[in-house]
């Protein structure tokens, strides 16, 4: 297919800032097809198309570091090969939120309301105002942290299952982010210009790393699904494979709780 054929895995890897503007053409086609054909149902469905266009570049990428685990034995090395492929994804991640983000602020209000409709619960949900008594900073970060937690864990139960299931997850998160800063610029819709960059600061500064955390989950459990399919069990190599998703869960956690810190403590004071 044309939106599959755009782009591959290994020159994504040599590019990973490509990934930007294929993460755009996804998510945009995804939204225009959405309002044209499903458009009571277009704010699930724009999240199906965008995930549909990227499940084969996902895939292949998930295949390309499994095969990096077998053949590179240093973990300085794995580190350094995983950290090209967690570029890409995160270009591609922000491709998305800010496709999403510019179409919540300049489709007309109507429009907006059908196409993030559930994207807008979620944030009304969830979007509780932060206060400086501690013992609520204490729980508002507890509250969060349990949350992305939740997420990761999806993210890896997701990819071991499906190979390529936490795209949808972070699809969905991204689509939730740009409501976010959709909402935020349009609040201050008189200097739109100059307030988008501090709402994509406001929020990437702790989405960012969530989603570094996200993808490396993802990739941790789509590496050990496709080794489960082709290797033995008991193998040298599986358990190499292992340990090495093991690191990346680890590493995971930790970027995660950085992520709600700079949640409570520092996005808040972004006006």
């Amino acid at each position: 297919m044309v939106l599959e054929s755009i782009i591959s895995p290994i020159k994504a890897e040599k590019n990973p800032w490509e990934m930007f503007f294929i993460g755009f053409l996804y998510s945009s086609a995804a939204v225009i097809i959405s309002l044209f054909l499903f458009m009571e149902y277009a704010s699930l469905v724009m999240i199906f198309f965008t995930v549909a266009a990227s499940i084969p570049l996902i895939y292949w990428a998930i295949k390309l570091e499994e095969k990096k685990d077998l053949s590179i034995h240093s973990e300085k090395v794995l580190i350094k090969e995983h950290g090209k492929v967690l570029a890409f994804f995160v270009f591609l991640f922000l491709g998305f939120v800010v496709s999403f983000s510019l179409w919540y602020i300049m489709l007309p209000p109507e429009i907006t309301v059908k196409l993030f409709e559930v994207q807008v619960n979620t944030i009304n949900n969830i979007n509780n105002p932060l206060t400086g008594n501690a013992v609520n900073l204490i729980g508002t970060f507890s509250k969060i942290l349990f949350n992305n937690l939740r997420v990761l864990l999806f993210c890896l139960v997701f990819a071991f299952f499906y190979g390529f299931g936490a795209i949808f997850i972070l699809t969905w998160n991204a689509s939730i982010m740009g409501a976010a800063i959709g909402m935020f610029v349009r609040n201050h819709i008189g200097n739109y210009i100059t307030i988008l960059p501090i709402a994509l600061l406001k929020y990437l500064i702790h989405g960012i790393p969530e989603m570094i955390a996200y993808f490396m989950a993802g990739l941790a459990g789509g590496i050990i699904s496709i080794a489960v399919i082709r290797h033995d069990l008991n193998s040298k190599k599986f358990r190499h494979i292992v340990l090495d998703s093991a690191d990346m869960l680890f590493g995971s956690v930790i970027i995660l709780i950085i992520a709600a810190l700079l949640e409570i403590f520092v996005s808040p004071l972004i006006i």
